[in-house]
């Protein structure tokens, strides 16, 4: 798409008769009003380069397109690289300006800038009243945007996903095929890959020539050539009918395809079972922190670690290789600088360029990484296309505010060609887990948190003192600042009720005519797609509490933090320490010791202390904040500081079965910035009851010497052991991945000396690994101090 200024620049004294500038949105694949910006100077189309860039640049040049302004802007090529000059480098605009001519800029073609630089534009889809159709052309060169597979067989209408069907491409206000003149299984790939699928197979094209006879076709397309790497169509060579197109493709028929799905979207039993042996015993790569199915940060395994990947010369090619390897399309996006957060470990591999055609990223050519190379700031990460399933349309939300937040409605009934019925979900049990995967079926990313609210005293329903709760806690609202525009908010508020990241009770909600309980019981492990993939009780529905008020509610963010434990850390710290009863009366009203001490002789004896550090770190894309408010925290006379959270880690004592024998843990935490990375400012602190937190790119350090930093191993035999430590291990407030929240480590007891080795996070190694790592070398010498 192009066109010139909604209000050109008249010609200046200076300028003589300036010929408009023209303008045109680019590169693939991308949306009507997104796209790399390129800019008709001289008789010549260029790009402009992405140093300094900023959004008040996308706003000039979004209204010089025929749109109201920007929402975004993207660089690095993220929708492919121009040709031709660079046009413009270093733009800087107000804003205001009616045209790019009035900002400043180096000059036209001076620039230091290379293709990959390219910046680009995200427009809001809403054109200037009165801007003329005329300066708005489309281009017809290589300008395909949406692409389906039309299934013709009548039992596969209905099945989604749809894997089979005549290729059609969207034209004007309807669909449009092919001619598969020249169609080969590489052009197929490539369809499929769009759709989300990793492979094509071969179909049984009879049929559809027999369905083609009897059909008025529209081709738009022929002479298709890919080369099989490419993420969409519109990237590979081909030639547009013009004129009469019904009449066209006398040699040939619509193209038909024919795509395998990937493990988590196959349908049938034997097709999944077979889908999951081809997968097994080769899973060397994974995907984590993302919000939704086939999008995260970029793992693999090597030596039994999982590592990163660095993030230098990562493109669209190698991201592909990845998106098919597990299963789903080509490549959307590979996104670079650690945008789906930190990894922790080693980073594996740099410079990975693969050609697009490999089966698996460890068939490309890669370079070993060195500590010099690469940090976890620019970890690679990659959006990959996956099939349209249908999901977000059996769900959707009323009553809330905005789009993310509200009451919980899904459909049941659909799917044999009946209307659906709409119905609520039972709030019992509904937590962090299952609020999660309502988010992701909805597509509004992860599960967040909210508050309670309540009048007490008034002398009806609807007046009284207005009283907030977070966590168990009850607490009032101080005056200060107080307004009618704060009333209206607290009585919107009235009856909300937050089960931690989940909402259990809707009452303010209530804002749409669905009464009746349809779904109850539900129980998710988190990772599912779906509501209805989930365990539940299915038809037989029980809810103790049936009113529209206790149904479930979620309230949705597209970010959120993730918390990971430093573990060499632990095991280079811990130690034995006899402590004598008498220092350890505050540690015994906090409950930090096993419950035999309180049949000690106090204030004589001792107990045997495991003591070691923990340095907790968020590498997730949203600040750790405690699911209670400042109001509810508890101020703890003995350490003289307020604990924000109930439970933050539990420490635990294992046998190598896994039955506990001893446990301590930080039954309440003040959670602040210990240290941050470089560039990173601290925003949390406990001291003088100031806001607690961890800020991403930030850790909360507990040295090994303070109270209740252990577990009490008075009552352990000597022995071989496993000390777990488990971060949030109640799941109280989202997080972007909770495999992470566990470290365990191997320890030999032999009553006075403790060997503590093999430490690591839950998921950092290979599952060979972690069943054997009781026999893990290395063990450290740690003396009874």
């Amino acid at each position: 798409m192009w066109g010139s200024s909604a209000q050109p620049t008249p010609p200046g004294p200076t300028r003589g008769s300036v010929p408009p500038l023209k303008f045109r949105l680019a590169g693939y694949p991308r949306k009507h009003n997104e796209g790399r910006i390129e800019v008709f100077y001289n008789e010549e189309w260029g790009t402009v380069c992405d140093d300094d860039f900023t959004l008040a640049n996308a706003q000039v040049l979004c209204r010089q397109l025929g749109f109201v302004g920007a929402t975004g802007w993207a660089h690095s090529a993220k929708y492919g690289k121009g040709v031709g000059r660079i046009w413009l480098d270093n733009v800087n605009c107000a804003g205001s300006e009616k045209s790019i001519r009035d900002c400043k800029h180096r000059g036209w073609g001076n620039s230091d800038c290379s293709h990959e630089e390219d910046a680009g534009v995200i427009c809001k889809d809403e054109r200037i009243p009165g801007f003329k159709d005329s300066n708005v052309i489309e281009t017809e060169q290589s300008h395909v945007e949406e692409v389906r597979l039309r299934a013709v067989v009548s039992g596969a209408r209905r099945r989604l996903p749809v894997t089979e069907g005549i290729v059609e491409v969207r034209y004007k206000d309807g669909w449009a095929q092919i001619c598969d003149e020249g169609w080969d299984s590489r052009n197929s790939r490539v369809v499929c890959g769009m759709l989300g699928f990793p492979a094509e197979k071969k179909v049984n094209r009879n049929f559809y020539k027999l369905f083609a006879e009897r059909q008025q076709l529209n081709y738009r397309l022929h002479s298709v050539s890919c080369t099989g790497t490419e993420v969409h169509i519109s990237m590979c060579t081909f030639q547009f009918y013009r004129g009469n197109a019904s009449a066209a493709c006398s040699t040939g028929m619509p193209a038909v395809v024919s795509c395998l799905p990937g493990p988590l979207f196959a349908t049938g039993s034997a097709q999944k079972k077979k889908q999951r042996q081809q997968q097994q015993g080769q899973l060397r790569i994974r995907l984590k922190g993302g919000a939704k199915a086939g999008e995260g940060r970029v793992e693999v395994l090597k030596n039994n670690e999982w590592g990163t990947i660095c993030d230098d010369r990562w493109n669209l090619l190698s991201a592909s290789v990845v998106c098919r390897e597990l299963g789903f399309g080509s490549a959307k996006e590979a996104l670079t600088g650690a945008r789906m957060g930190q990894g922790m470990g080693p980073i594996h591999l740099n410079e990975v360029q693969c050609l697009g055609t490999e089966k698996s990223l460890w068939s490309c050519p890669f370079k070993n990484i060195t500590q010099e190379d690469c940090k976890h700031t620019e970890d690679a990460a990659v959006r990959c296309n996956i099939p349209y399933m249908g999901y977000e349309n059996l769900i959707r939300l009323s009553g809330g505010r905005s789009r993310f937040e509200g009451r919980v409605e899904v459909a049941v009934g659909a799917g044999d060609g009946d209307e659906p019925r709409w119905g609520l979900v039972c709030g019992e049990g509904w937590g962090t887990l299952e609020a999660m995967v309502a988010c992701r079926q909805l597509g509004l990313g992860f599960a967040n948190h909210g508050l309670q609210i309540r009048l007490a005293g008034g002398r009806t329903e609807s007046e009284g003192r207005v009283e907030v709760k977070r966590g168990s806690k009850w607490g009032t609202v101080c005056s200060d600042g107080w307004t009618t525009k704060e009333a209206m908010v607290a009585c919107r508020q009235l009856g909300l009720g937050y089960s931690l990241h989940a909402v259990t009770e809707t009452w303010y909600w209530d804002a749409s005519n669905v009464t009746e309980m349809v779904l109850s019981g539900v129980k998710c492990a988190g990772h599912e797609l779906s509501l209805s993939h989930c365990q539940h009780h299915g038809s037989s529905l029980s809810c103790r509490n049936t009113g529209t008020r206790f149904a479930a509610g979620v309230i949705c963010s597209e970010t959120a933090s993730d918390l990971l434990l430093h573990a060499p850390l632990v095991q280079e710290t811990a130690y034995i320490e006899d402590r004598p009863l008498h220092m350890l009366y505050c540690a015994a009203e906090e409950n930090c010791l096993s419950s035999s001490a309180r049949h000690a002789n106090w204030p004589y004896g001792h107990r045997r202390l495991l003591r070691f550090s923990s340095q907790i770190h968020n590498n997730g894309r949203a600040d750790f904040r405690p699911k209670a408010g400042r109001h509810s925290w508890v101020w703890h006379e003995c350490h003289r500081h307020y604990h924000s959270m109930d439970i933050f880690t539990h420490y635990d004592i294992l046998t190598p079965n896994g039955t506990k024998v001893a446990e301590g843990h930080k039954a309440s935490f003040c959670l602040e910035d210990t240290e941050c990375e470089e560039d990173v400012a601290k925003r949390y602190e406990c001291a003088n009851f100031g806001e607690q937190g961890i800020t991403v790119g930030c850790w909360d350090l507990y040295r090994h010497d303070i109270d209740c930093q252990w577990i009490d191993i008075t009552d352990v035999k000597p022995g071989n052991y496993i000390l777990q430590v488990v971060i949030n291990p109640n799941f109280e407030v989202a997080e972007s991945d909770f495999t992470n929240n566990a470290m365990k480590c191997n320890c030999k007891y032999d009553g006075h000396r403790i060997w503590v080795h093999s430490c690591h996070i839950g998921d950092a190694l290979s599952e060979e690994a972690s069943k054997r790592f009781e026999q893990y070398p290395g063990q450290l010498n740690n003396q009874i101090s």
